[in-house]
């Protein structure tokens, strides 16, 4: 399953906090649970599904600061699309962990 590491960057804020922009990012996604999973980290998003529903969401993760009256917006994406078995945030964590309990 694709994983997305997406920071949306509202340019042109009346402030340096963002905080606000990112509850509304997470509002969108918590409306979209049925397609994807999530995951807030201090510094991105992670997204979990497949990808013609990861698509879908990313677009209305970038839409969400022009709602708030942000003329400008950077959407960084990253995407980890592995096909060679079933890939997971859970999963990818899981296999650190057990390397970790091995010393």
């Amino acid at each position: 399953m694709p994983i997305v590491d997406i920071t949306i960057i509202p340019i042109g804020t009346e402030t340096p906090s963002v905080s606000s922009y990112v509850a509304e990012v997470q509002k969108v996604l918590q409306q979209n649970k049925d397609k994807v999973n999530y995951q807030l980290t201090p510094m991105s998003t992670l997204i979990e599904g497949e990808l013609p529903d990861l698509f879908d969401v990313i677009q209305q993760l970038h839409e969400v600061p022009f709602t708030k009256g942000i003329q400008r917006v950077a959407t960084n994406i990253r995407i980890d699309d592995r096909r060679d078995k079933k890939s997971t945030m859970a999963g990818k964590l899981q296999a650190v962990e057990e390397k970790l309990d091995q010393k």
